[in-house]
């Protein structure tokens, strides 16, 4: 009886892990193609953006800064954060554009995103990047130090 089920068993086994999988249909279609590049205006905007947020962090200016950053993140920005972040950005050197781009996150998801370098630097070792939603509010900011 033994030697039985334990037959029956193995024929079960393959036959349930040698079915075919038929008419596949793709449910999380794949979001548009993002263009290789970012207008003009929009970089435009994003950097404005982060100008008005490093000016307001300076300043610790909490209120504009929520203004400024994506409600994706404000419930995880807490001081401690911005004092990081604050820390990792030099309000004595001048911030130029150096690439701007978009950065994919974890879930595959691309963002707009700028890197800056400091003005009169040739190196762009101590970049700092800036991550956008598509309206201009603040994903994240991964600073140079």
């Amino acid at each position: 009886m033994k030697k039985l089920l334990l037959g029956l068993a193995v024929v079960g086994g393959q036959l349930v892990f040698a079915q075919k999988v038929a008419g596949v249909k793709v449910e999380n279609a794949q979001k548009k193609e993002q263009p290789a590049t970012i207008s003009k205006e929009k970089v435009s905007l994003y950097n404005d953006n982060f100008l008005k947020f490093v000016d307001a962090l300076q300043a610790s200016d909490r209120v504009t800064i929520n203004g400024l950053l994506s409600e994706k993140v404000k419930e995880i920005v807490t001081d401690d954060v911005l004092k990081k972040v604050k820390e990792g950005i030099d309000p004595n050197k001048k911030l130029e554009i150096l690439k701007a781009g978009y950065y994919k996150t974890m879930d595959g998801t691309n963002y707009p995103s700028i890197k800056y370098k400091y003005a009169g630097e040739p190196s762009s070792r101590e970049a700092i990047t800036a991550v956008f939603e598509d309206d201009g509010k603040i994903l994240g900011v991964l600073p140079a130090k």
